[in-house]
This record gives structure tokens, sequence and C-alpha cells, in this order.
């Protein structure tokens, strides 16, 4: 059983290292600036647990072109979706014609545009709940909690067990859709965490930038429940209960979400990760996707299309730390 890892940034060698640092054979799948990080520094993998794994630089096996996914049985595609049809003709030369890509990316619609060029291969949709921070120097830390979500498929049962023991188990779902949803609905905060620029926790500890969460999400559900879409619950309350708990005072609302959603003081989003290092960010696949649902119900999403401009403005260089009360102001 081999398994390859195809656009092993934060998500991918975290996840591919953790497989790793367990026993599984893994080929991870980058660029060039990451082969030469971990060749040097190997992984050191944490999370908000306490885990501390560590894998040298001569058990990492970090490839740099496709061909390194060639006799791979199991492929996790964590590239940025913006990437995934260049990823898609990539991969088609190279894989064997029964193996199986897991799309592990932000979006909605990687696995069917994964699905329209590979043909010959089994391809599942799958979600990753959490964050992870890349810290430098091969260390990649997982702020929030969470396994990995998947769309089920029996091809799938053969990897569990390795899964399991990397600390990362697959839950299977019948219907991936709602689920994509769901983490659509909390990756909704990723702009306003990257505007505020606070790690996620203190973001999240102040009320102005949660009523703005909280006016994002209420829009999404509100065009969601128009479009018959219900999300998925993935916390210990339902979907259309975050935009209320997320408005609550400070000291109510420490008191509840302590009990829902883990998150250490390490975490950030990967926006403000691409925004940190001068790349296109993912708003598209995310803000964007609420805004692309509005118009296919004719209606609008002022909310998240302002998040959408917003981070526009920031990837071209006008970037700002915003505080809870302006980014609130710039929503309403």
């Amino acid at each position: 059983m081999t398994i390859a890892v195809y656009g092993a940034g934060g998500i991918g060698c975290y996840v591919g290292g953790r497989l790793a640092a367990t026993g599984t054979a893994v080929t991870l799948i980058g660029r060039q600036r990451l082969a030469g990080e971990i060749a040097a520094h190997g992984l050191h993998l944490t999370d908000y647990l306490g885990a501390d794994l560590r894998v040298s630089p001569s058990e990492v096996r970090y490839e740099t072109t496709p061909t390194g996914a060639a006799e791979a049985d199991l492929v996790l595609v964590t590239v940025k979706s913006a990437a995934t049809a260049t990823a898609a003709e990539e991969l088609a030369a190279v894989l064997k014609p029964n193996a199986v890509v897991v799309s592990f990316q932000n979006g909605l619609h990687n696995g069917d545009v994964l699905r329209e060029r590979l043909k010959d291969q089994a391809i599942v949709t799958g979600m990753v709940p959490f964050n992870v921070l890349s810290r430098g120097n091969g260390a990649f830390h997982q702020g929030t909690e969470g396994g990995l979500d998947i769309e089920k498929h029996p091809d799938l049962d053969a990897y569990a067990d390795a899964f399991e023991r990397a600390g990362l188990p697959l839950t299977q779902h019948a219907e991936i859709l709602p689920v994509q949803w769901a983490k659509v609905l909390l990756n909704l905060n990723n702009p306003i965490n990257a505007l505020s620029d606070l790690p996620l926790r203190d973001e999240l500890a102040q009320r102005a930038y949660r009523k703005c969460l909280a006016a994002a999400q209420a829009e999404a559900l509100e065009l969601l429940a128009a479009a018959g879409i219900p999300p998925a619950q993935l916390m210990a309350i339902p979907p259309h209960w975050l935009p209320g708990l997320l408005r609550l005072p400070d000291f109510i609302f420490r008191r509840l979400a302590s009990k829902m959603l883990a998150i250490d003081p390490l975490a950030r989003t990967s926006m403000w990760e691409d925004l940190q290092a001068g790349r296109r960010t993912e708003i598209d696949y995310l803000n964007g996707e609420v805004v692309r649902l509005a118009e296919s119900l004719g209606r609008t999403a002022p909310v998240n299309q302002s998040l959408v401009e917003l981070i526009r403005e920031a990837e071209s260089g006008e970037r700002r730390a915003w505080s809870g009360r302006e980014l609130l102001a710039a929503l309403s």
C-alpha cells in the first residue's frame, strides 16, 4: 500500500507526515522550496492535544515532479483549488488506472474537476476540518480539532487502519456535499481572521469579529435553505445555531465555545498564511461559493461579496490589520 500526497504544502505535509511517522509508505510531491526545507530538517508534526511526531530527513520521500505518484495506490490531492485542473492533467499522465484519488481541498467542486480528466481512476471527495500552521523548518502544527471526512467508497476500507494509526481517522459519509457546505460555513471566518492579523483564538475572543462571521454565516444559511441544501452538523450544535452563538457576549461565548471546538493559541488560517507569503488566496472557493450560490438563485450576498473584495485588496498589497469594529462597519 503506497500513498502519494500531491501538492504537499501545509495540509499535505501534515497528513502525509503523520502517515509516514506511523509506518505507512508515503511520497510527498510539491515545490522545491519545501523539498529543500524537509531535506534539511525532516518533519516535525504537533497538534493541540500534545502529539509530537518526528520523521527524519532520510525517512521522508519528497518529490518535485508528477512521476512521484506513478506507483501510488492512493493519491491525496491537496493543491490549492485554483490548481486542480492543472493537477488533474499532470496526474492523468502518470497514475495507475486503478488508483484511488481523494480531493482533500477547500471548495465544493474539485472532485468534479478531477473526475473530468481522470477517467480510469476512482475519484473520492474529502474534507479536512482542521487548521494546520506551517511553522518553518519542516514543522507543521494542527491547531484545531478534527479527523478527516470523506465520501463513502469501498476502496477506502483498505486504508482505514493506516489513517486510524496516524491519529487521523476517516469518517465516511454517504453524502459529502452537506459536509462540504458545513466546512465552508466555518471557513467563512478565514478572511476575517486574515484581515484581523490575529491568531484564531484571539480573533474569536472578540465579539465584533464574531459578529462579522455571524453575518457571513447567516447570509449563507439563508441561501442554503432557499436552495434546499441542509449543511451537515460537524460540531456539538446545529449549523443554524452558529450565528446566534457568535453574537453572544464574550464571557458567555467563551464558556460555551470551549465545549464545542478546541482551538490552541498557535492556530491561524491558511488565508492568513497566504497573505503573509504574498500568495493568491482561496477566497473564491470559500466566501466566493456563497456569492455564486446567491447568483444561481437570483439573489445577492453582500456580506460575503464584501469579504471577497477586501481580501482581493489585501492580495494587491493594500494590507492592514482591521479592528473588529472597523471590519463590522465595512460589512454593514
